[in-house]
């Protein structure tokens, strides 16, 4: 997991555009944005390697879906504005694509 000291948070903050945070808790919601992001980048990168059989697929594809859900709560938590709307979009319509092919394909497995 990425450790993102509290100056670089406060840094990434003051970095956002105005009214992008919640002003209860910029520092803690810049980290987890932070972090989140992160995330989101190594789930694509999973899913793009990939699995060698229908179970790793299925273990990478449940993985995405929790990872998307955590992210989403960050979002929703921390961002505003068309910039939360647009990123919890994606992450939602990601969930559930990969939420469907998990019914769908991962029975049983």
């Amino acid at each position: 997991m990425l450790v993102v000291s509290a100056r670089t948070a406060l840094v990434l903050a003051a970095l956002l555009a105005p009214g992008t945070l919640h002003a209860q808790s910029d520092a803690a919601c810049a980290r987890d944005v932070l972090v989140a992001g992160s995330m989101q980048r190594q789930a694509i990168e999973q899913l793009e390697g990939g699995g060698e059989d229908e179970a790793s697929l299925c273990r990478v594809w449940r993985r995405h879906v929790e990872t998307m859900r955590r992210i989403a709560g960050v979002y929703g938590r921390c961002l505003s504005g068309p910039e939360r709307t647009e990123r919890l979009s994606q992450v939602q319509g990601s969930e559930k694509e990969f939420a469907g092919l998990v019914r769908s394909r991962c029975r049983g497995l």
